[in-house]
């Protein structure tokens, strides 16, 4: 968020902002098995994205309450998208802190521009405002973030870790967490059958 935030404020463009990040099948890291990695910022500094095929056993409902944003049998009244609303795991820094991705019909002051279609915002606005459903219509939400430091994801990409491609704000935004990795990887013309032996850029 931090690197996210100085990008925007310095106006540099990233070389992996709004790319797809596909974990081939020889990752190594099991916590990015079979993930797909939404890029938030890319820079000389690191990178920042969010794991979006994650889901959370906590439901959008629970946090809320955690949070002190409505009580427990308030959740009732709460609008259908909402109830169902997924929360997922975005990555293993910071879990404890929640951020949401969204479509940018919605901003706050706190909001960042991630792409021209796209937003991020990490304060508890959003969320009240999802709960009320005056939300935006499009988002996701995850507790946590993926990032690394200088270099270390072009080395990743380079030792055949990832697979990237421009994002797509359909396959992006879709409630089909469990088959979008292999719908991302289909909608690029890739076989997962074949991609064990080859890496690069789509």
């Amino acid at each position: 968020m931090d690197l996210l935030r100085r990008k925007r404020s310095a106006g540099v463009e990233g070389f992996l902002d709004d790319h797809f990040l596909i974990a081939m099948p020889g990752m190594k890291d099991d916590r990015f098995a079979r993930s797909v990695i939404y890029v938030c910022a890319h820079s000389a500094e690191g990178a920042m994205g969010l794991i979006i095929n994650q889901a959370q056993q906590m439901r959008f409902p629970d946090l809320i309450v955690q949070l002190g944003i409505m009580k427990e049998y308030e959740t009732i009244r709460l609008p259908e998208t909402a109830r169902d609303f997924v929360v997922r795991n975005g990555g293993p820094v910071d879990r404890s802190r929640g951020f949401v991705l969204h479509s940018d019909d919605y901003r706050v002051e706190s909001s960042l521009p991630v792409s021209e279609d796209v937003c991020l915002t990490a304060t508890i606005d959003i969320l009240r405002a999802i709960s009320k459903g005056r939300g935006p219509r499009s988002a996701i939400m995850t507790l946590g973030y993926a990032g690394w430091g200088a270099g270390q994801l072009e080395s990743e990409i380079a030792e055949n870790g990832w697979l990237t491609c421009r994002a797509d704000m359909d396959m992006l935004f879709d409630t089909d967490i469990d088959r979008k990795y292999d719908r991302i990887l289909a909608s690029i013309g890739i076989d997962l059958a074949h991609l064990s032996s080859t890496a690069g850029h789509a």
